[in-house]
């Protein structure tokens, strides 16, 4: 049997408005217009950047940190001209000058700060400026420089505080041990220089209180010596003074007049194993003019003169025997005494 196809096309071939686009019967005919935007035309081929162009833009990038660079450096160098410029000596030194003439900014008060050795009126001498003076005529940089050379002052810093201020900031030496050459008594420093211009009275407390050296070459080796010996406070305690010996070697003077003759470059060991000694058998304590400790495997005491025959001692425990790297002889557990002769 034949499909039947129902078709809503008029007998003219031509559809209704509603689908054709066209208006309904009765209406005004125009076309529909469509809500879609129209697509741009295509991007011809020949408008592309070329390659000197992309080179071009890629440069532009890398060249903008070189620029921003050369730039900085210009700016520090103008601002560096230009402060030089203004220094004394400069070409805009006599404009310096005549502002500083014009402007009055008298000193009101000068401030220092870390002074306690160094004498006042010496410190005022080497600044150069008084109350009264012109803020601006003088030269913090200079009054530094004279003042960095007194003895007594290891730093110093001078600034400029407007309206009227100068502050000077002083960082001292500090005495560190006596130091006794011939028959002349000097205050030194940690790093053995020699501190000036003491006063006997003012300095009495450091002459009492201080360790002393003795003999050439003690004040660049002392501080050294004093480290160690600061590790052993029973030792330290009767030290009175400590002895450069040919510029090579230490001997202790104790309090009770016993010589402690150190071993050259074994000074910590050697003061070790003497309070040991001193802990086992109160060594320092018996009628002794001289301990040597010059040798690693052995010691050697000397009586006082008015000591007759040997003072007995203990055996020595053996943890106190140390090895010995010259020879393997043991040591005797009885130590005599040989002539009571002062070492040299």
């Amino acid at each position: 049997m034949p499909r039947v196809t129902m078709s809503n096309r008029g007998a003219n071939g031509v559809g209704s408005g509603a689908s054709s686009g066209r208006a309904p019967a009765g209406g005004t005919a125009g076309p529909r217009p469509s809500a879609r935007t129209p697509a741009k035309p295509p991007r011809p081929l020949n408008d592309r950047p070329t390659r000197w162009t992309l080179l071009r833009r890629r440069q532009r990038y890398l060249l903008r940190p070189v620029a921003w660079g050369v730039a900085g450096v210009l700016l520090l160098a103008s601002g560096a001209a230009l402060v030089r410029t203004v220094q004394p000596g400069g070409s805009l030194a006599p404009l310096r000058a005549r502002i500083s003439a014009g402007v009055s900014l008298p000193v009101q008060d000068i401030v220092v700060e870390g002074r306690s050795l160094t004498p006042e009126g010496t410190l005022r001498t080497a600044l150069g400026v008084a109350k009264g003076d012109k803020m601006l005529g003088f030269s913090p940089e200079d009054a530094r420089a004279r003042i960095e050379r007194l003895t007594w002052v290891q730093r110093a810093t001078v600034e400029r505080r407007l309206p009227g201020t100068v502050v000077v900031h002083l960082v001292e030496r500090r005495p560190f041990a006596v130091w006794q050459t011939r028959d002349k008594f000097v205050l030194i420093d940690r790093a053995g220089q020699v501190v000036a211009e003491q006063d006997p009275v003012k300095d009495a407390a450091a002459f009492a209180t201080l360790p002393l050296v003795v003999g050439p070459g003690a004040p660049e080796f002392a501080a050294a010596l004093l480290d160690q010996l600061a590790a052993q406070p029973g030792l330290r305690a009767r030290v009175v003074a400590a002895i450069r010996v040919g510029e090579r070697r230490w001997n202790l003077r104790l309090n009770n007049g016993v010589d402690v003759l150190l071993p050259e470059g074994a000074e910590a060991p050697a003061m070790s194993r003497l309070m040991e000694l001193q802990a086992a058998q109160s060594l320092l304590d018996r009628p002794l003019q001289a301990v040597d400790l010059r040798l690693p495997d052995r010691m050697v005491v000397r009586a006082q003169p008015e000591a007759h025959g040997p003072i007995p001692l203990s055996p020595i425990p053996p943890s106190l025997i140390p090895p010995s790297p010259i020879s393997p002889s043991p040591i005797s557990p009885s130590l005599g005494l040989s002539n009571p002769r002062r070492p040299t």
